[in-house]
């Protein structure tokens, strides 16, 4: 049997490393509105402009 995994031993998780391209994105905002949480909407927004800082850093071209 292995050991329990500790919260502290997981990996961060950003999901704007996750949204590669516009379907992604409107994939992610498409189910954020459906919950209709106006506070994880303002959240998923700045995940979005993260997202796109990155791919300009990667030299990508995903303009929105």
């Amino acid at each position: 049997m292995t050991d329990p995994i500790k919260i502290q031993a997981l990996p961060d998780f950003d999901p704007a490393e996750h949204l590669r391209d516009r379907e992604d994105i409107a994939a992610y905002l498409t189910t954020v509105l459906e919950e209709g949480n106006s506070a994880e909407l303002a959240h998923a927004l700045g995940v979005v402009a993260r997202a796109r800082g990155m791919w300009r850093l990667w030299g990508g071209r995903l303009h929105l």
